[in-house]
């Protein structure tokens, strides 16, 4: 998740990271294998206010006021981000740690919300070791 630091996040967001903001071009240059899982432990992701309204505002800054749920109750409401849901690109796998007892998405928040859309149970992921955190961070 590319933060800078002068945004202002959530302590919901905070209760669910890893501790350090990552680079997603880093996370896809790595080699890890792809697997599936079952959709279902992910959708928690939905309920998080991981992205924006209209998408970034003036000075490109995450303002974090808007969950992916409302997004897909209400495309018409936010049609930035439902476009990038539509043309999600779901051959790729989506980046995903371990993180305090579940999984958190590293890059594919766009693709899963595709996913689910189209009505997949099991889902393609690359599930990324936490000792590649240093390899991954901004």
């Amino acid at each position: 998740m590319e933060n800078n630091k002068n945004n202002k996040i959530p302590q919901i967001i905070k209760d669910v990271g890893i501790g350090t903001a990552w680079n997603p071009k880093k996370v896809w240059k790595l080699n890890e294998p792809v697997t599936e899982i079952d959709i279902q432990e992910l959708i928690w992701h939905f309920d998080i206010p991981f992205w924006d309204r209209g998408g970034k505002n003036k000075f490109n800054l995450t303002e974090f006021n808007l969950t992916p749920w409302e997004v897909i109750k209400y495309p018409e409401n936010e049609p930035t981000h439902f476009r990038k849901i539509q043309e999600a690109d779901i051959n790729h796998p989506i980046d995903i740690m371990e993180n305090k007892g579940r999984w958190r998405i590293l890059d594919g928040l766009h693709r899963l919300a595709k996913l689910y859309l189209g009505g997949h149970n099991k889902i393609k992921v690359r599930k990324i070791p936490r000792n590649k955190i240093p390899e991954i961070m901004r």
